[in-house]
């Protein structure tokens, strides 16, 4: 997992984990989930993975584009 970098020092995600065809989130409540190409569209998990390095933006990312389309919650 890496630390996100919370550019703006009030995102609700504390880490992720970037795979081939998916991101795992780890929010700071202490719940993950997984998205993967299968359940959010390969275009929305590239958009996640650039905005989870840049450390600025995923959240709100999530919130407009992918909500709940998550494949897993861990």
């Amino acid at each position: 997992m890496s630390r996100y970098k919370d550019a703006t020092r009030n995102s609700g995600i504390l880490s992720y984990s970037l795979g081939d065809d998916y991101i795992k989130i780890v929010f700071k409540t202490g719940s993950t989930y997984l998205y993967t190409n299968k359940s959010t569209g390969k275009r929305h998990i590239e958009q996640m993975k650039k905005l989870a390095v840049k450390g600025k933006g995923l959240a709100t990312y999530i919130n407009i584009h992918v909500r709940d389309r998550f494949e897993e919650k861990l």
